[in-house]
């Protein structure tokens, strides 16, 4: 019987939009996470063509060997054995979990975004490994984001499942801790990864370090 999936305490997000707005390449990116010690990334562009996204998930595979990193693709479940990525991230707008789970290699990883009560309850019964749940701050990471849910919104989320869950949107260093301590399996970041005063590896190292691991 196969263990049950667990989630790393850090999720970072790398979304190639985001990187290419700050002029920031990808592998710059990429690597400075593998420093500080990252080892699962979920890889999302919403606007490459596939040919595009296959060759940016081949450069993240180099940074990310197979089998010591997780890398999950966003949307593209029709993708992810061509890019030899380990699972997929979908959207409320994307395909159904069981038409993505129907393209995914046996034991490859499932995740499902959710944003409010409802959402949630469809996704714990869907075929998925794992749940998100935000914005639980405001972000400025989506051009059209959802309601903000706030740590009661989380809470109450924790209360709804066993799967695991991590919690997306606004998250900083200071407020990392406090969504864990809410039920959140796992912090996903992304514009907070982005350098500025510090570099992308250092920042990760710090959030590494507040998560526990």
């Amino acid at each position: 019987m196969a263990a049950p999936f667990t989630l790393p305490r850090l999720y970072p997000i790398l979304d190639a939009g985001l990187l290419a707005r700050a002029g920031i390449p990808v592998e710059t990116f990429a690597r400075q996470l593998r420093e500080a010690g990252v080892r699962f990334l979920q890889y999302r562009d919403k606007d490459g063509c596939d040919e595009k996204v296959l060759q940016t998930a081949a450069l993240l595979r180099g940074v990310f060997p197979s089998p010591e990193c997780r890398l999950i693709l966003n949307d593209r479940a029709a993708l992810c054995r061509a890019a030899a990525f380990d699972g997929v991230h979908l959207g409320q707008e994307d395909m159904e979990p069981a038409e993505a789970r129907a393209l995914l290699e046996p034991g490859a990883v499932l995740g499902l975004s959710t944003h409010s009560p409802r959402q949630l309850a469809q996704a714990d019964a869907s075929p998925v490994d794992y749940l998100a749940i935000g914005p639980i701050y405001a972000t400025s990471s989506k051009l059209n984001p959802d309601p903000v849910l706030g740590l009661d919104g989380l809470r109450a989320a924790r209360g709804r499942t066993t799967k695991p869950l991590v919690a997306i949107g606004g998250i900083t260093q200071a407020s990392c801790r406090s969504v864990l301590g809410a039920g959140a399996d796992s912090v996903s970041v992304i514009s907070a990864l982005l350098p500025g005063t510090k570099s992308t590896r250092e920042l990760a190292k710090e959030f590494l370090l507040l998560a526990g691991g």
